[in-house]
């Protein structure tokens, strides 16, 4: 018997950037709101989490999207980099580097371990492709985030700005190698 739990490649396509666009929204919102100005977080979901705006990036051929399902019901997901510059000096090639972009699964799912499994997953695409090492930006304040990649064994090796409606934030610049 299968799992009810499903974890896969999710075809680019309009309907794809419709669920994603949606879940993109939801769970970005639950995840920020109380520590965020309202405007300022109406205005970031508007500007990065509309279906064109998906689409686009499920078409980029440098990106790779998990759609995490649980009874065919989208519950989370991380979107995939590859050769991503993030934390390297300028100059620097980003030759065999993925970046998690996002990770993300609904609120009633934190703490059920369903990010560690979608973060293995996620470690072993990277291998899967070559990769040699995993980085990703964590807004500063967000700690249970931080905790859980040090589980994982990221490190932090730099920092860079995130700009959330008018708000300029610290994001921490994490890394792993493989």
């Amino acid at each position: 018997m299968s799992s009810p739990l499903r974890i896969s490649v999710p075809k680019r396509s309009a309907a794809t950037a419709a669920v994603l666009a949606n879940l993109g929204r939801q769970t970005f919102h639950e995840t920020f709101i109380a520590d965020n100005n309202p405007e300022d977080m109406a205005a970031y979901l508007a500007e990065n989490f509309g279906e064109e705006q998906q689409l686009a990036e499920l078409q980029n051929p440098d990106t790779l999207f998990l759609l995490v399902q649980m009874q065919q019901q989208p519950i989370g997901y991380a979107k995939l980099r590859f050769n991503s510059p993030l934390g390297l000096e300028p100059g620097k090639k980003p030759d065999n580097r993925l970046e998690i972009e996002r990770l993300y699964v609904l609120q009633d799912w934190i703490g059920t371990g369903l990010g560690a499994t979608l973060m293995r997953r996620i470690l072993d695409e990277a291998r899967a492709k070559g990769c040699r090492s995993v980085v990703l930006g964590v807004w500063e304040r967000n700690v249970r985030a931080i905790e859980f990649y040090k589980r994982f064994g990221f490190r932090q090796i730099g920092s860079h700005e995130f700009r959330l409606g008018n708000d300029i934030q610290t994001d921490l610049i994490l890394r792993k190698g493989l």
